[in-house]
């Protein structure tokens, strides 16, 4: 058993998570091919075994809830493929579409998933805005979600667009998250989503306040959103 195993085990272990044998090992590979690439391409700025167990795959599985199994689900911004990918290792059942605005990257997820042999997963080279806007995608999740992406008042624009009536979004956030869903009322207003749950969550080792907000979008998104790249960002709707 690798170090990095170990390290996984307990940690997830202490936060309710129990992972398969199988599971550990997807895990492993994940982490050694992330570093790897890391190497070569900047996916992220935490390499230690410790690290990336818990701030990163860890912090992911906190996304999770009962209703996931066999539902599809969205992870915008997905960059290195938090949490997208550790909740799909965690749940097989769910069907996963990783999306992300570089080609790189999506490349590295494409490698990961193949090693991983992780079926009912794809990547899609979109950027936010973009996919809120494609038929193809648009109010077509049960479940998305969004991790260390953007404020929740812009976060909102990107990713309620996606979802369902009736369907879930997830997003992970930090110490200020009170403040963001201060700040994020009017869009959830506009754009058809209204708050469940701020669930504050401790990662083994850390207290740095970070939460789960769950917000369930109880109307369609009126068809102005998401507006084009770059306007949610520079004029939130705040």
């Amino acid at each position: 058993m690798s170090e990095f195993i170990k390290i996984l085990d307990e940690a997830a272990g202490k936060a309710g998570f129990n992972l398969t044998p199988l599971q550990l090992e997807q895990f492993d590979t994940y982490y050694r091919m992330l570093v790897e690439t890391n190497k070569v391409m900047n996916l992220t700025a935490l390499t230690e075994p410790q690290d990336v167990a818990v701030k990163h795959f860890v912090d992911s599985l906190m996304a999770y809830d009962t209703y996931f199994p066999g539902k599809v689900l969205a992870d915008v911004g997905t960059g290195a493929g938090f949490p997208g990918i550790p909740l799909k290792i965690f749940c097989p059942s769910l069907k996963v579409v990783l999306i992300d605005s570089l080609a790189k990257r999506l490349n590295f997820l494409q490698n990961v998933i193949e090693a991983l042999q992780l079926q009912d997963i794809e990547c899609v080279h979109l950027r936010a805005e973009d996919a809120g806007k494609n038929a193809a995608h648009r109010e077509k999740y049960d479940i998305v979600t969004a991790r260390a992406v953007a404020r929740l008042s812009v976060l909102a624009e990107y990713c309620l667009p996606l979802v369902k009536t009736g369907g879930m979004f997830i997003a992970l956030k930090g110490s200020k998250y009170k403040e963001e869903i201060n700040d994020a009322t009017k869009a959830l207003n506009i754009l058809g989503g209204k708050l469940v749950s701020a669930r504050q969550v401790e990662l083994p080792g850390l207290d740095d306040g970070r939460a789960v907000v769950a917000i369930k979008k109880v109307k369609p998104s009126p068809k102005a959103y998401p507006r084009k790249a770059g306007l949610p960002e520079k004029h939130p709707l705040e």
